[in-house]
């Protein structure tokens, strides 16, 4: 017998995201299906209403307890209870088998978990047989395919009781549960998808090893096949096989919460190509599914290059432009389905512009002028946008390598010459595609408005600024138009790097600091363990920005006599100079071995114009 402390345990348990349905959410379908037995109940209830109402509510007294009968005695407390002595025998024998020792919990174990999965294997079986025998005549075996569906549903105990995941894996029951997805009859194959969902959910309380034991089993069935070809058999404008859709994408989501298969998972591309078309569908307002759809893309693309490389190859880069062209001037609902699925596709564009293939994609399909504009024109979209331009300008493998400095004749006023000239012939970059497009005003513009509460649009401008100095050609056009926007209105850019900077200087040593109190009494061991997990932190206090602002002052030195003067001075007013900008950049150098060859080289360099 299940416990009730058992009971209320499964019902106040952890659970996921639940498909909406709207059907469910209209109350006139709850009103439709109060139905009337016939028109003499209702006549009864009309007539019951009539009734005389002084009468007492409630069911009437039992015959032995009129007033001042023998069922009260004389100070008119209850006695007796009205109960015969049949009746009143049987309680007190119900109350005696009630002891502590009669309740007891069932036994989860093997013995249980046996009997569970040769039920349902029974029930697979004669389901499969009568469908064989009768398949003419779907009335001989619908009543075993109801028999199969609750069967199914009684899987679910198993998700409470983990640690029996594993024998289950090596049971025939759990490839036959995986098979069920091919069911002539949908219902049957929704139901598996379903308990496949719960099953392997990541919240399920129970070891690793256990869970991949299961999910390893199930792939072994043929699940992901499966999956994936049921979606071609599901009609999204009926509910059931809408839900259908979105505890498959379920089972796909808690598949990827093993980095080991994203790239298993990627490299099916007759799924990639259905989740490229699903979100692609009109829909006002947007879906559960459709939003689904855009956030498995998401999680492919920012798990593996070559997850995104399939994604790119596959169109992804000019499908996710296409939808996100509508955000110029009109922004999704806040909290809804439509913010996340755009919010969705940007992540999308901002892994897969990394990549050599994907920064040529959105070249190729002018990604860099609708980001502009949407930085120009859009609200909700901007920052998004900034973060792809970001992306896009920034290293990517098996790209040539990016320009360094190199300390050549300078003259007040002029920019030096820092950069190699540009290859003759050579393919436009992003970062010449943004000088190119007139990014370069909308780009300044939104960074002298940004606000310290806009900590992240001010992080992807900076980012940009950076990969801007870095990239672009010396004695190029592009080049002198960007220096040209630093100098301008007597270096008003500058001094607001400057004030960023001491801003996020303070944050850094605020937070290194608490970090160094922590350290206290710890062993060198304990302390490094404690640095390490405390890189990400670092870089999101503030240490990020500051690295970006740095390695843009560094540049603006090197290239130009009256911005270094500039610079000296604005940092000179806090007691600051070019040492503190020096200290930033070394660090980088010296903390990080993971810096690209690139990089390096050019933070090398640059750390020298700052003696």
């Amino acid at each position: 017998m299940t416990s009730i402390d058992d009971l209320f345990k499964g019902a106040n348990g952890a659970t996921k995201r639940k498909f909406e349905n709207p059907r469910e959410a209209d109350p006139t379908q709850a009103y439709k299906s109060v139905k009337l037995s016939s028109d003499s109940n209702a006549k009864r209830s009309v007539a019951a209403a009539d009734e005389d109402e002084d009468d007492e509510a409630g069911p009437s007294l039992p015959p032995d307890l009129d007033e001042d009968g023998p069922g009260d005695d004389d100070e008119g407390h209850f006695f007796g209870g009205g109960l015969d002595e049949n009746t009143k025998d049987a309680m007190d024998y119900l109350d005696a088998q009630d002891g502590d020792e009669a309740i007891r919990d069932e036994a989860h174990d093997a013995a249980w978990l046996r009997k569970l999965c040769l039920n349902f294997e029974k029930r697979v079986n004669k389901n499969a047989s009568l469908r064989a025998k009768y398949e003419a005549d779907p009335t001989k075996f619908m009543e075993s395919e109801g028999d199969l569906d609750e069967s199914i549903k009684s899987l679910s105990s198993l998700s409470e009781h983990a640690e029996l995941y594993e024998e289950f894996a090596k049971n025939t029951a759990a490839a036959k549960l995986v098979e069920l997805l091919a069911h002539e009859n949908t219902d049957i194959a929704i139901a598996a998808i379903e308990m496949i969902s719960e099953l392997t959910d990541e919240d399920v309380a129970g070891e690793q090893e256990q869970w991949h034991a299961l999910v390893a089993a199930f792939l072994d069935a043929d699940l992901l096949g499966l999956l994936i070809s049921n979606f071609a058999r599901f009609d999204e404008t009926d509910s059931a096989d809408a839900s259908g859709v979105y505890h498959s994408l379920s089972v796909i989501e808690n598949l990827l919460s093993e980095p080991s298969n994203t790239d298993a998972i990627g490299k099916e591309s007759t799924l990639v190509k259905w989740l490229l078309d699903r979100i692609q569908r009109a829909e006002k307002p947007t879906t559960q599914n459709k939003q689904y759809a855009s956030e498995i893309l998401s999680i492919l693309t920012q798990a593996s290059r070559s997850n995104r490389v399939h994604v790119a190859e596959a169109n992804g880069v000019e499908i996710f432009l296409t939808n996100l062209a509508p955000y110029r001037r009109e922004d999704p609902e806040k909290d809804s389905d439509e913010e996340e699925f755009m919010e969705n596709m940007f992540n999308c564009l901002s892994s897969i512009v990394e990549e050599p293939i994907g920064k040529a994609k959105f070249l190729e399909a002018e990604g860099v002028e609708l980001c502009l504009l949407l930085v120009r024109d859009g609200k909700t979209s901007k920052s998004r946008s900034l973060k792809v331009l970001d992306h896009a300008c920034g290293y990517a493998e098996d790209i040539p390598a990016e320009q360094t400095p190199t300390n050549g004749t300078s003259s007040k006023g002029k920019a030096k010459e820092v950069a190699t000239e540009p290859t003759p012939n050579s393919a436009m970059g992003p970062c010449e595609k943004l000088v190119e497009s007139r990014g370069l005003k909308p780009l300044f513009s939104t960074f002298m408005k940004t606000k310290k509460h806009d900590p992240e649009q001010t992080e992807h401008i900076l980012g940009i600024f950076a990969s801007l100095l870095r990239s672009l050609p010396g004695n190029s056009d592009s080049r002198f138009r960007l220096l040209a926007k630093f100098l301008e209105k007597n270096y008003e850019k500058v001094h607001k790097l400057i004030t960023l900077r001491r801003d996020y200087a303070s944050r850094v040593a605020a937070f290194e600091a608490k970090l160094t109190d922590r350290k206290r009494g710890l062993s060198k061991e304990e302390q490094d363990e404690l640095e390490m997990e405390n890189i990400p932190t670092r870089l999101s206090e503030g240490l990020y920005c500051l690295e970006r602002i740095d390695a843009i002052l560094a540049w603006l030195v090197a290239e130009d006599d009256g911005a270094k003067m500039a610079i000296v001075k604005a940092l000179g007013d806090r007691d600051e100079s070019l040492k503190d900008v020096k200290k930033t950049l070394q660090t980088q150098l010296d903390g990080n071995m993971e810096v690209e060859r690139a990089e390096r080289e050019m933070l090398e360099t640059l750390v020298g114009f700052l003696d």
